[in-house]
């Protein structure tokens, strides 16, 4: 019988494993789920959700300047959305862009992520790690979101230049990252949350200049290492998979069942044979306020719907407050029913 590393591995080759692979997310309240499942850490719970994968997040661990945060994107100041202006908000110069303090990734030390690669309770799971590499997130905490849509028209050569220095940063901190222990790590795993419930945030022909470039340096730097490469977007983005897909990705997570077009028959009939679907069990409304009976039914649904390729878990990457632990229970079990 394959071990949790050896399930998810032969999944993202394309091959048929013996049975479907699992991934909880993490959890935003443990006090919960450490009653809930008897265990008192961390570690426990995680072992107790059974999970295939284990993300861990290089930019967790490696950033190692104590004076600074990696990206200052409000001057120091404090923000209560991502609509708030950032220091960028105003501006029309793209030597405004060139001057300023961006992160040196000199300052990232993976050796604490390295020793953590190698604690026993990962040494049978596989690691999707590698900076999450939020480039479309960190722009609109640079200019305020609508500032940020609105110059991709007004101003698109200061977006560039912006988005420029920021993919140059996430390339040379990926490339220093998988130097040091890409020998450790299954699958890169980043994110930009660039869909809503009913369609993308911006154009297709915005999508293409000002993001679709960023993606595909960042999928040829880990293909480089020979990492697979696992996308994250919440939202309603079936318009951009097959640009997606031809730009490297092998999987996508975490299919927003409620989304438009993000249904699993929809998918599963466009794109299981080209992609690693990971999530769609909905967070929206089964996972916290259906009966374990309807989460069983809707992950053996799911897992003949989308077949070999596929790893069952939440719409969304954390389990949110809402979600009753007897429903992570019942996704849990449901996900290893044979």
């Amino acid at each position: 019988m394959m071990n949790s590393k050896q399930v998810i591995k032969t999944i993202l080759d394309g091959k048929p494993a013996d049975r479907v692979g699992f991934w909880a997310g993490w959890p935003n309240e443990d006090e919960i789920y450490y009653e809930f499942f008897n265990v008192e850490t961390a570690d426990e719970l995680f072992l107790k959700f059974r999970s295939d994968f284990a993300h861990m997040g290089a930019d967790w661990y490696a950033w190692a300047n104590p004076d600074r945060p990696i990206f200052d994107y409000y001057g120091g100041k404090s923000h209560n959305s991502l609509n708030a202006p950032g220091v960028f908000a105003d501006c029309e110069d793209v030597k405004e862009i060139e001057d300023f303090d961006w992160p040196d990734p000199d300052d990232l030390d993976f050796s604490l992520l390295d020793k953590e690669l190698d604690r026993q309770i990962y040494s049978d799971k596989a690691i999707f790690s590698g900076c999450w590499s939020m480039f479309y997130h960190d722009m609109c905490s640079f200019f305020g979101m609508d500032n940020y849509f609105v110059k991709m028209h007004t101003d698109p050569k200061v977006v560039e230049a912006a988005t420029s220095r920021i993919i140059d940063y996430y390339l040379a901190a990926n490339k220093k990252c998988f130097e040091a222990v890409g020998s450790k790590i299954d699958a890169f795993f980043f994110g930009n949350d660039f869909g809503t419930q009913q369609g993308m945030m911006i154009s297709p022909e915005c999508f293409d200049k000002f993001i679709m470039p960023g993606f595909k340096k960042l999928i040829d730097v880990a293909k480089s290492f020979d990492i697979k490469v696992v996308l994250h977007s919440c939202g309603a983005i079936g318009d951009v998979i097959p640009k997606l897909i031809d730009a490297g990705i092998d999987g996508l997570h975490p299919l927003q069942a409620k989304a438009k077009g993000m249904d699993a028959e929809t998918l599963a009939r466009e794109y299981k044979k080209d992609l690693v679907f990971i999530g769609g069990v909905d967070t929206q409304e089964l996972l916290p306020f259906g009966t374990t009976e309807q989460v069983k039914n809707e992950v053996r649904r799911l897992k003949k719907i989308f077949g070999e390729r596929f790893v069952v878990s939440p719409s969304h990457e954390a389990i949110l407050p809402e979600v009753k632990p007897e429903n992570v229970l019942a996704m849990i079990e449901a996900a290893f029913e044979c």
